[in-house]
């Protein structure tokens, strides 16, 4: 039985509705979503390069990629809120010029302290840039269009991820102009270059009709929720889990609950709060997001345990070990344009089938990682990465879609501040989670058994995501 929701009649803030999203300004505001998916992913290959080169203990260097993830992830419903307030399109330029600015400081970085404090910033720019891509996407297009362009945004997600990694590797290892580990981060500046001239003339500006004023006490305890679980879980293994780590994390709960009632609040006296519980009634939005959680997780520790281990266990350069997962976007990428003539004919059945294959795909690498280890590289890998690929690429597209598929066009940014702060956090909570188990199982278990212990526990939570699945509406609106 298919399940349908009612929404409000779509309103914009002119006579005329806002004009239509050209393709050159579709591939633009991808180009927008690619950035910041890259630069969460293009540290993995370079950090041993990295605490190298300015003598940077481990601690300080997943600050590096914690300070980026937890920034980005803490900010992104403000930005939301701030594109529907003050247009999307400016938000959209400002963040993309401020992810250019901070990028470059990364790249010019004098030590790691300092690098930690540009990646922090990167990743509020990054929170400025994204939601408006969703949200431009969700106001602009209709029908087909919107379809196309829904599962062009989430290939481009998902190949991001792990193009990010394979470039981080290439990167590194050409040591262009003498610059290193330095390159991922400068590369960004030509890049976003090219995206603000584009952006200036190919992105129309939009906003809300009905615009609501910062939600401010919302978007503090939002920001207490996630510091308050992600921060001790990235830093406290590193830190030997000190008692402030304890602290916060027994001060999650009661920050959750705060914001949850302060929201529940504001939404029953009918003000639009950061993150309205009401949204929560559309059933594809609830249920896409209680998928894209585990997928997540599993996603992006993946992600940083194996190139941890290709690199310092199997002894692969960076261009290696990043390539090693070269078959995994190659095959995402082809699947995923087939993904939107599949959806149309067997509908969100295609995802529990994608869960399937992605389990295969992962229970042949984690074979292959304990036949082959340490010879584990490329050609082990190809079999389950293939696979894996084609699974995740019938996955994440078309959730991404359903997510927002009923979101009223007024909320667009509401709606897609919610799911890119659900993915993002989830995707931090994964480096947290599955890379502070691989880290700790190490010692004691050496490195093959803590890399089949962790793919172990991943499959387990892409049967998670498969059960989920099920769930999920049959069709998308």
């Amino acid at each position: 039985m298919t399940e349908t929701i009612t929404s409000r009649p779509v309103r914009t803030g002119t006579p005329e509705a806002p004009p239509a999203l050209g393709g050159l300004g579709l591939f633009t505001v991808l180009l927008g979503a690619a950035l910041p998916l890259v630069d969460f992913f293009i540290v993995n290959v370079a950090l041993p390069t990295i605490g190298a080169d300015l003598s940077a203990g481990e601690a300080v260097l997943e600050l590096v990629v914690a300070g980026y993830g937890v920034a980005y992830a803490v900010l992104l419903v403000l930005g939301g809120r701030l594109g529907d307030l003050l247009g999307r399109r400016r938000l959209f330029l400002g963040g993309m010029a401020a992810f250019g600015l901070t990028s470059l400081a990364c790249g010019l970085a004098p030590d790691a302290w300092s690098l930690v404090a540009a990646r922090v910033a990167q990743g509020a720019s990054a929170a400025a840039m994204l939601p408006q891509v969703l949200a431009t996407i969700q106001a602009t297009t209709t029908g087909p269009r919107r379809a196309k362009a829904m599962s062009l945004y989430g290939a481009t997600a998902g190949l991001s991820m792990v193009a990010g990694q394979i470039l981080g590797g290439v990167l590194v290892s050409a040591d262009i102009a003498g610059t290193g580990w330095r390159s991922v981060f400068l590369v960004n500046v030509p890049v976003v270059l090219a995206g603000l001239f584009l952006a200036a003339r190919a992105v129309p500006e939009t906003r809300s009709a009905r615009p609501e004023p910062v939600d401010v006490p919302g978007t503090f305890l939002l920001a207490a929720s996630i510091l308050t679980l992600l921060v001790p879980l990235t830093e406290g293994r590193a830190a030997g889990w000190p008692l402030w780590t304890w602290l916060s994390l027994a001060a999650f709960p009661f920050a959750a609950a705060a914001f949850y009632a302060v929201e529940r609040r504001a939404d029953r006296a009918g003000r639009t709060p950061l993150v309205p519980p009401s949204l929560f009634a559309i059933v594809s939005l609830r249920r896409g997001l209680l998928l894209i959680v585990p997928f997540s997780i599993g996603f992006s520790g993946f992600m940083f345990v194996i190139a941890v281990a290709l690199q310092q266990g199997a002894g692969l350069g960076p261009v290696a070990a990043g390539l090693a997962l070269a078959p995994l976007a190659v095959v995402f990428f082809l699947f995923s344009l087939a993904g939107p003539r599949l959806v149309a004919r067997y509908g969100t059945r295609v995802v529990p089938t994608g869960a399937v294959l992605q389990g295969v795909g992962l229970a042949l690498m984690t074979l292959a990682a304990w036949r082959s280890w340490p010879d584990l590289g490329l050609v082990e890998l190809l079999p389950g990465a293939a696979v894996a690929g084609a699974g995740q690429a019938l996955q994440l597209p078309v959730v991404l879609r359903l997510v927002l598929s009923e979101v009223p066009a007024e909320r667009a940014g509401v709606g897609s501040g919610v799911m890119v702060t659900t993915q993002q956090s989830s995707l931090a909570l994964g480096v947290a989670t599955l890379g502070t188990l691989f880290l700790s199982l190490t010692p004691g278990m050496g490195m093959r058994d803590a890399l089949v212990t962790t793919l172990l526990v991943q499959l387990a939570g892409v049967a998670l995501t498969g059960l989920l699945s099920l769930r999920l509406p049959r069709t998308i609106a």
